[in-house]
């Protein structure tokens, strides 16, 4: 299929049922992968955009956009990247890191950590979004905690078995790596080959992210994504190596 150009996005009637989005492969190349505007951002709405490999990105002063930007940025637990001087950090010991403790206060510190970053809003209108996807079950958080006080952590969203992460945020140093190493090796555990980080950044790529073709993520998403019969219990394993990987 001819990838569309220099064309308006496609638009969703918020008060339309939720019956499915455009293909991917229609995602406009400039802005990249912006594919939809409008709808709502109701769990059903969410979920068959996650699932097929669409996330919502917008500001306080726009509609709700949809993107599916090609290629996509993805991290294999197995490629995880852990720098020398976050080994040592690792090997002190000196952080704690949990599961779905508090999930809204996670949203809200993530909200509060970009101000001056374009794009990256976490608006009231998102945080209930993905409260209300959290208590469905779907979005998780992972907090980090030193001295019994949150000290970084990240959210996203779990689908069968592949992870979109959302955003993360730091209060110490290293601490938001220190949960992200905790969720890649659980995740590892738990056989999801994948977790999806949406778009580059260079500190993703520093942990070991890199692009795949939109395409062959799509084909990984209508495999995996379906696996739910033995979802996870969102709990750390007691005997995970954050250094080393699988014990």
């Amino acid at each position: 299929m001819t990838r569309q150009r220099d064309v308006a996005p496609y638009w969703i009637d918020p008060n339309a049922p939720v019956i499915d989005f455009p293909d991917v492969e229609l995602a406009l190349c400039e802005p990249d992968g912006l594919l939809a505007v409008g709808g709502d951002l109701g769990v059903e709405r969410l979920l068959l955009a996650y699932s097929r490999g669409i996330f919502p990105w917008f500001g306080p002063d726009q509609p709700i956009l949809w993107w599916a930007p090609d290629p996509r940025l993805i991290l294999e637990p197995a490629n995880l990247n852990i720098s020398r001087s976050l080994k040592k950090t690792l090997r002190q010991g000196k952080f704690t890191v949990t599961m779905d403790r508090c999930f809204g206060e996670v949203v809200k510190a993530c909200s509060r950590s970009r101000p001056k970053q374009s794009g990256t809003w976490i608006t009231d209108e998102m945080l209930a979004a993905y409260t209300d996807l959290h208590a469905a079950g779907y979005a998780h958080s992972v907090e980090c905690w030193f001295d019994d006080k949150l000290a970084g952590g990240l959210y996203g969203v779990s689908i069968g078995r592949i992870f979109f992460g959302e955003s993360m945020f730091t209060r110490v140093t290293d601490a938001s790596k220190v949960a992200f190493v905790a969720l890649t090796r659980q995740l590892e555990r738990w056989h999801f080959p994948l977790i999806d980080c949406q778009v580059h950044t260079s500190h993703m790529e520093s942990l070991g992210a890199s692009f795949m073709p939109r395409r062959q993520f799509s084909r990984i998403l209508q495999r995996e994504c379906r696996k739910t019969d033995d979802a996870p219990t969102w709990v750390l394993d007691a005997n995970i190596s954050l250094i080393h990987g699988k014990p």
